[in-house]
């Protein structure tokens, strides 16, 4: 029996999947990537807009991680459309 029988069909038949591993490792990228998006996002976001650091959020600050959290995606979405066209042209021109 192959180790971590959740690597598709042909776990149970000692055969690994290369689909379903492919896609695992995929899955894997795109949370580890969530994840340190919205760990640099929190650390930005807190450095430039919590002056002392409280209980409680006063309306200046809620508005100012709003905006902050709201122009990091932004930028994120735009960078990523802009990488991940440049990656298709270049695979076209291969």
């Amino acid at each position: 029996m192959a180790a971590g029988g959740d690597f598709g069909s042909g776990a149970s038949s000692g055969r690994l999947d290369p689909g379903a591993l492919m896609e695992q490792v995929k899955v894997q990228i795109a949370v580890a990537n969530a994840q340190e998006l919205l760990q640099r996002m929190t650390d930005k976001c807190f450095r430039k807009c919590i002056g002392k650091p409280g209980s409680s959020l006063d309306n200046s600050e809620q508005k100012c991680i709003a905006m902050c959290m709201d122009r990091y995606m932004d930028a994120w979405n735009t960078v990523s459309r802009a990488y991940n066209s440049r990656l298709q042209r270049e695979r076209a021109n291969i």
